[in-house]
């Protein structure tokens, strides 16, 4: 039994052995036979595919990255190609915003004479007689086809209502090379970097952490909404506190009614964040902050809607109104009394406003507040004036060098001489500033057709003096016959010469008042030659001619119908074209203020809001000819820091006289821009304005101080 089953063993086990051997040899149950007929991919190999699914997977923030550093990329490509007018669009599609087409950039007379300007083409040659396409042609498809695809031809849209009554706020680029219209000169903003040594990136101004401004903006959010990106007066102030809130700690957004101008790149490079016009994005925007600031009139749209929005926004509003026309009250009336504080620039726009307001019963929610605007911090370096900027490098003193050294190299580009005096205008060109008055001036002058006036007038002030000088010598001969008789008249002489002595001071303090001399002591020993001398002291050298800029040209601002008219002027009067100078709108204007010798602000009508302009001409020590209206009237103080003259043709007479004086006296003309010079730093620099516009901001917020 034990041999059976051991046999039965051994022949169970080498059949099993067999069978383990078949299986190794061809079986399809083997190995090899697995091995080469299968068609699944091995093991080693699904398990790498695997590994580098999981490697993508765990790379997908790198990816990210990547794809965002891509799409920023593009949209910065895009938005500097708009920002530099390469795009086919005049606007940006935003809240009450039409896409509409670019308007010319350059127009070139055809013909001198009197209808030289209205024969302005707007299609430019190039090559033999080849056309320029006009950038207000917009493709479309059309019916025939050219392999397999349609033909493209361009075709002009025709001009909305709306665009053909705004159509007189196109530009008109003057000539370059044309002098029966003046030339055109500058910008010299590479010329002010160089001899600077401080680029426009380094020269931004510091924030006063001490200031009351500092304390309060730190960690709030601020919108700021401007009515459009000019380089004038109401964008440059609100793109000067958006960068005074950022470097004092804030956050601050700006939206903008209209791209127009050229202060997107400016405000990029400023780091200033825009954001779109939309309902959107804008209101949200709004809705997070702390304090909204409306920046000019023309926001009211922006304000209406908002507030149809959020109805408990108008808590968070501050309205800066920076106009002073009837036109901007009308448009805005039914919205003043909804925001919760407005801010006018002088004494005389809110006495106007408030006269309007209660014309039209409008009762407001709080009594405005007065905050002027001021001379930034970069204008102050390079004018020569102590400010946050200076340094143990840039000193003052270094500054004032620099300044002179400025004026003589653009004075050079310009190809003026030291005997030009020149007059420089950088307003807006439209009627409301009154450039084409200025050259009717200049017509004057240039004809000689001037009569003597403020000469006549400051010589009959000056004659008072001598007049007491003579009135003194009679009284001391009467003394001295008195002297002769009795000790009582000795007395009586002491009397006469106290009251003369009195009475001679009290004319003399008024007539330093009036001349804003510090010299009335030595002026009032010299006789009447002397103030004949003073009077025409370039008599003996040779007589200085007369230069005037006028700037701004290529603003948005500008009104096209005004500008043809000022060059119909010039090709009609050749004595003035030969005076006349150009300058494009430009941020670099210290080198013009320096090159210039008198600014004139000839606002007409109600006259300028503030005039921005008028203040930083008097930081570089220039005295200036403007209007007796306005806000104008307030900074200037006549026949101190400038002389003033009326509105309307009879005030161009007057700036004749005035121009013909300062031409004549230059040494006065130097005076008056150091008296007012010296106002600006006493009342119109940084440290000013935003100590003001704190009170206001820590009011609205409920702030405590």
């Amino acid at each position: 039994m034990e041999e059976a089953g051991g046999n039965g063993d051994f022949h169970g086990n080498v059949l099993g052995l067999y069978s383990i051997l078949g299986l190794g040899r061809g079986s399809r149950k083997s190995l090899s036979f697995r091995r080469f007929h299968s068609g699944r991919t091995p093991l080693r190999d699904s398990r790498s595919g695997i590994n580098r699914l999981q490697w993508l997977r765990s790379q997908r923030v790198v990816f990210c990255l990547i794809f965002i550093a891509l799409w920023a990329y593009v949209g910065f490509h895009v938005q500097s190609r708009w920002a530099h007018g390469d795009h086919r669009k005049s606007d940006f599609v935003g809240y009450k915003s039409e896409v509409g087409s670019v308007k010319p950039q350059e127009e070139t007379a055809k013909s001198l004479g009197s209808e030289a300007v209205s024969s302005m083409v707007k299609e430019k040659t190039q090559g033999e007689g080849k056309k320029v396409s006009d950038p207000t042609e917009r493709l479309v498809k059309s019916s025939p086809r050219k392999k397999g695809r349609r033909m493209l031809r361009r075709v002009k849209p025709k001009p909305s209502a709306e665009e053909s009554t705004n159509s007189e706020f196109e530009d008109v680029v003057i000539p370059t090379k044309n002098n029966s219209f003046g030339l055109m000169v500058g910008p010299f903003g590479e010329t002010e970097n160089r001899i600077v040594g401080l680029s426009p990136q380094k020269r931004k101004g510091k924030c006063d952490r001490e200031g009351e401004f500092a304390g309060i903006v730190w960690t709030r959010s601020f919108l700021l909404v401007f009515h459009e990106l000019s380089m004038t007066g109401a964008p440059l102030s609100m793109m000067e506190l958006a960068t005074e809130i950022l470097s004092c700690g804030g956050n601050v957004k700006v939206v903008a009614l209209s791209k127009k101008g050229g202060l997107m790149w400016e405000l990029a490079r400023r780091g200033i964040e825009m954001i779109e016009d939309k309902v959107d994005i804008s209101f949200k925007a709004a809705m997070k902050a702390d304090l909204v600031i409306a920046g000019s009139a023309v926001s009211s749209s922006w304000i209406e809607q908002y507030l149809r929005r959020n109805p408990a926004g108008s808590s968070q509003l501050v309205w800066w109104i920076m106009e002073n026309r009837q036109e901007y009250f009308n448009r805005s009336k039914h919205m003043l009394s909804k925001v919760n504080t407005l801010i006018f620039l002088s004494d005389t726009q809110s006495k106007q406003w408030l006269s309007w307001c209660e014309e039209g019963r409008i009762e407001l929610k709080a009594q405005p507040m007065l905050v002027p605007l001021s001379v930034n911090d970069d204008l102050a370096f390079l004018a020569g004036i102590p400010c946050s900027l200076n340094t143990p490098v840039f000193t003052v003193k270094k500054m004032m060098e620099k300044r002179d050294l400025l004026r003589s190299e653009v004075r050079k580009k310009m190809g003026l001489s030291d005997n030009d005096m020149l007059v420089m205008s950088l307003s807006s060109i439209n009627p409301a500033k009154g450039q084409l008055l200025l050259f009717e001036a200049a017509r004057l002058v240039a004809e000689r057709n001037v009569s003597q006036r403020y000469p006549i007038m400051l010589e009959n002030e000056f004659s008072v003096v001598s007049l007491q000088n003579k009135t003194s010598i009679k009284n001391e001969k009467q003394a001295g016959a008195l002297h002769s008789n009795t000790s009582q008249s000795n007395k009586q002489i002491k009397n006469v010469q106290q009251l003369n002595s009195k009475k001679r001071k009290r004319k003399e303090y008024r007539v330093t008042n009036i001349l804003s001399s510090n010299s009335q002591t030595k002026a009032a020993k010299q006789d009447l030659p002397k103030t004949r001398n003073l009077l025409s002291e370039s008599s003996g050298s040779e007589e200085e001619s007369l230069k005037v800029l006028v700037g701004s040209v290529g603003s948005k601002s500008n009104k096209a119908l005004y500008v043809k008219a000022m060059l119909r002027f010039l090709s009609q009067n050749s004595k003035v074209s030969k005076l006349v100078l150009w300058t494009r709108a430009t941020t670099h204007v210290a080198s013009l203020y320096a090159a210039a010798d008198v600014y004139v602000i000839n606002a007409q009508g109600l006259g300028e809001t503030f005039g921005r302009v008028t203040i930083e001409a008097m930081a570089f020590g220039l005295p200036v000819l403007g209007t007796d209206a306005g806000g104008t009237r307030e900074i200037v103080k006549d026949k101190v820091t400038g002389l003033l003259h009326p509105v309307g043709h009879e005030g161009s007479k007057a700036l004749a006289q005035s121009i013909q004086y300062f031409i004549n006296n230059p040494s006065m003309r130097k005076k008056m821009g150091m008296q007012g010079r010296q106002k600006v730093q006493e009342a119109y620099l940084k440290q000013h304005t935003y100590g003001k516009l704190a009170k206001v901001i820590a009011k609205c917020l409920k702030v405590r101080q």
